[in-house]
């Protein structure tokens, strides 16, 4: 209870450009090895970089978001250091003058707000990747990935728990998503966040700090927290000593050991980058990206609850994510019905969703065919078991509703003279459960709706059947 945990986060969020930062190179994601190279990428001696102007505009625009001062006159530095997967022995980043500058952003974790720190946000080329022999006797090199544009986003040492950690997080991963400047699939390494940890009495002076680099899950991140955590505070518990190094995270053992020694600014040897000319941020390209920001998470959620009177854990849900958003508010404007379009997308799309395995960014959905289904079952045409049945059917075979309805017999039996009919014919063959209705059994009453409807072969309107039943039996 002595002590206190002090952490700091740079997430890595590979850029959306259709081009890496200094080439035209493509920056999709896989491919075969080393076929999305070039002379530049490949640093190749004598070639010379270009910026992609996007990678410049899009970092602008989450600096924008959140709320850093934008650096108008701005450079880009070398970090030199030798690691298989950097071929120039050197990367291109900033560290002088970076784009934006002390922001924050506001989180809620434990029930309480919390304001964190942006220390600064810089852009920088990513390096390549290495894969291991699984026999452990050779390492190859896939270059595909180098000079694809990051932002690092570094934090203030500003968090005291995983909970606050995992909080921010998923708060500047919708941001980055609704901004479209990232698809944040950490699974795919387009999201990476190094954990800066330290350990102190409470109040005392600042510990010594381990990072554990490249953590690609929430869950991992979470874990990783705790363990270092302890970690720490057992060997200062005991008169120990933790040394400042790199540590990596062993999420299937639940464990993390030391990789090399922690390195500080100067042993980088920083210098101006020679090859890039400083960038200007003038008053009307800035105007330009300010008036081009989306409407982010945070924003939507409001509007929906003041607007739609969707309740605030709807609204929450509709907004983890730009898709389910998206879709939300395509099926909400051709309905005209957003209460029942946010119970479709809450409930059943959910629902599939974690029933399929699929992801969110994955979500591929007709919603001119689920506003057409919003209106049959809001306008009484089809009931609510039907009205499922077909969500589902859209959703993994992409039907069209009102055939698949028509087909499968779903449509609402809707005939004054086929519910009455029903309605005479289950009491005719019920006698027992009449008397105990009317003896003030109220329980007979859902036996003999059961009766009618099953007789109407589950297409009846169920509350034409009730009112006509109570009428018969008055």
């Amino acid at each position: 209870m002595n002590w206190e945990t002090v952490i700091g986060l740079e997430v890595h969020a590979e850029l959306s450009a259709a081009s890496k930062i200094f080439c035209g190179c493509a920056t999709t994601f896989g491919g075969e090895p080393n076929t999305r190279v070039c002379p530049v990428c490949a640093g190749m001696p004598g070639t010379l970089p270009k910026l992609n102007r996007a990678v410049a505009e899009y970092a602008v625009r989450v600096g924008l978001a959140l709320n850093c001062e934008i650096t108008r006159h701005c450079k880009f530095d070398r970090k030199n250091y030798f690691y298989p997967d950097l071929p120039k022995a050197y990367q291109v980043s900033q560290l002088y003058a970076p784009i934006c500058r002390e922001g924050r952003l506001t989180v809620v974790a434990d029930g309480k707000e919390k304001s964190i720190g942006i220390r600064e946000i810089h852009m920088e080329e990513d390096a390549g990747k290495l894969v291991h022999d699984c026999s452990g006797n050779r390492t190859f090199m896939d270059f595909n990935r180098c000079g694809v544009p990051l932002l690092e986003i570094v934090t203030h040492p500003d968090f005291q728990s995983g909970a606050e950690v995992i909080a921010y997080l998923e708060k500047l991963r919708e941001t980055l998503l609704y901004l479209g400047v990232c698809d944040c699939k950490m699974q795919e390494g387009s999201l990476r966040v190094d954990v800066n940890l330290s350990v102190r009495r409470t109040g005392g002076e600042m510990g010594v700090r381990t990072e554990m680099k490249n953590l690609n899950s929430f869950k991992a991140i979470g874990r990783a927290i705790d363990y270092e955590t302890k970690r720490q505070i057992e060997i200062l518990g005991k008169g120990g000593r933790v040394y400042q190094e790199t540590r990596r995270w062993d999420d299937e053992n639940g464990v993390s050991y030391g990789m090399r020694s922690k390195e500080n600014a100067q042993d980088y040897r920083y210098f101006p980058e020679p090859d890039l000319l400083p960038i200007e941020i003038d008053d009307q390209w800035l105007k330009m990206i300010k008036g081009s920001l989306p409407e982010l998470a945070h924003e939507k959620r409001e509007r929906y609850i003041n607007d739609y009177k969707i309740s605030e854990k709807e609204a929450f849900i509709i907004t983890t994510h730009k898709n389910i958003s998206g879709l939300f508010e395509t099926v909400s404007e051709l309905s005209g019905n957003p209460l029942e379009s946010a119970h479709l997308v809450t409930g059943e799309i959910m629902r599939l969703l974690n029933q399929t395995d699929t992801l969110p960014e994955d979500l591929s959905l007709d919603g001119r065919k689920l506003a057409a289904l919003v209106n049959l079952v809001s306008d009484g045409k089809i009931n609510r078991n039907a009205y499922r049945e077909t969500v589902e059917a859209v959703f993994t075979r992409d039907v069209i509703p009102e055939e698949y309805i028509a087909e499968n017999g779903l449509m609402m039996i809707n005939d004054d003279e086929a519910v009455i009919e029903a309605v005479k014919t289950a009491l005719s063959e019920n006698s027992g459960a009449v008397a105990d209705y009317r003896a003030g059994k109220e329980k007979a009453f859902g036996f003999l709706m059961g009766q009618v409807m099953k007789r109407l072969g589950g297409s009846g309107n169920p509350d034409m059947a009730r009112k006509a039943l109570k009428d018969a039996l008055k």
